[in-house]
């Protein structure tokens, strides 16, 4: 079982020479929990990984941060033969009619020009349907366009961002590209955070929040963030790659605290992971600084003509949600008949453990019987399988082959 209340302070390596090669610079890990839960600080050295000894003369061209980095390893993508993906939390529906027509509307003319740099359109109707104007929204190639946005304009070279773990590992990426460290804050067993999250430390200067969060699917309820928010000096972005799937959100906290902003997608409950398209909600200060940040044509014609489509048809986004969390609950049900555990998922995912059987092998067997799920393992915490929440037919073909492993 995870440690409550765990924290692991992580500093993204400053690359000095000696005589030697590359010298890594020692950071501050582990902490321990006190009698009340809270962590207390506790300085530990902790070697860093260090580059491989340049292998070419193209190799000695990067900066030392980037070969000391490990790539961010996304889920599997066959690209030949057939396979039921489960494994990358895509949509298993294809996206609202509207989005083709715009998309092929588009396509036949203008491709000569430069797109909107603002995304007007995008922001306008979307700021209808959230409940703000559309000088709150900033638009971006995808979600994680949005969060490089912030990185980059919010955490210097030797700064620090904060994120929850488990939780995605691209916020690290993110920090580590800047130069900078991260502190990585431990989920209680049960998926909430304690007091430790909403601490400021030194150099602090961002905090990730994903809510729902992956690879959990569970969700800290907005009253919660909103205390995070008012004890934090800092920004704090609540990454709603999920919610569309889930019972509530946050977009009330933006207009509440100017620290407070909301990330979300269209790659997952609008079927349009293969587009590339996210936004931003801010208030218009911070989204008017963010401007500067941004590539100058981020977004492309295509995608941005998509976007509006698909956020336009609101009437097709509930029909599909309805559809996908029937079939979570469903899944849910099934698994835990099966004997596996599961937290209660507001995503498309679940996520499950066994009480008496190693998971890894499940993984394996599926992926033989081409079925792709995601098996993970968290050092310190933990490994399961996340399973994306496919059709009613894509489900019952994984459910019915545990079954028979089981």
């Amino acid at each position: 079982m995870p440690r409550a209340a765990q924290v692991v302070f992580r500093l993204a390596p400053r690359f000095g020479r000696d005589r030697s090669g590359y010298r890594g610079e020692a950071g501050l890990a582990k902490g321990r929990a006190d009698d009340d839960g809270a962590p207390v600080k506790k300085k530990i050295i902790e070697n860093h990984p260090m580059p491989n000894p340049p292998t070419s003369s193209t190799d000695r061209l990067f900066r030392a941060e980037i070969q000391a980095m490990q790539p961010y390893v996304p889920g599997e993508q066959p690209q030949g033969g057939k396979f039921i993906k489960l494994n990358t939390n895509e949509n298993p529906y294809p996206p609202s009619p509207r989005v083709i027509t715009a998309i092929q509307e588009a396509a036949a003319s203008r491709l000569e020009r430069y797109p909107d740099p603002l995304g007007t359109a995008f922001r306008v109707r979307a700021a209808e349907i959230l409940g703000v104007e559309p000088d709150w929204i900033l638009c971006g190639n995808g979600s994680d366009d949005i969060l490089t946005i912030l990185t980059r304009a919010f955490v210097g070279q030797g700064e620090k961002l904060r994120l929850p773990y488990p939780s995605y590992i691209l916020y690290r990426t993110l920090s580590q590209l800047q130069g900078a460290g991260y502190e990585e804050v431990h989920f209680q067993p049960d998926f909430t955070l304690g007091a430790r999250f909403g601490e400021q430390s030194d150099g602090l200067r961002l905090v990730f929040l994903p809510n729902p969060n992956s690879p959990s699917g569970t969700m800290i309820e907005p009253a919660e963030i909103a205390k995070l928010g008012e004890r934090l000096d800092c920004p704090l972005l609540v990454d709603e790659a999920y919610v569309d799937f889930a019972a509530t959100h946050c977009i009330e906290l933006v207009k509440q605290n100017p620290r407070i902003m909301v990330s979300r997608t269209l790659s997952k409950s609008y079927g349009l992971a293969g587009l590339r398209f996210g936004f931003l909600v801010a208030q218009p200060p911070v989204i008017a600084m963010l401007r500067k940040v941004k590539d100058s044509y981020n977004c492309d014609a295509l995608s941005l003509a998509g976007a509006t489509a698909a956020i336009d048809d609101q009437g097709w986004l509930q029909d599909n949600r309805q559809r996908i969390i029937a079939t979570r609950q469903r899944m849910t049900s099934r698994l835990r008949e099966l004997g596996f555990t599961l937290t209660d998922s507001q995503a498309n995912f679940v996520w499950c453990t066994h009480h008496d059987r190693p998971v890894q092998p499940l993984f394996e067997s599926l992926k033989k019987d081409r079925v792709l799920v995601r098996y993970m393992n968290y050092p310190g915490w933990g490994d399961g399988l996340r399973i994306s929440v496919g059709t009613d037919d894509q489900a019952d073909a994984c459910l019915t082959l545990l079954e028979k492993y089981l």
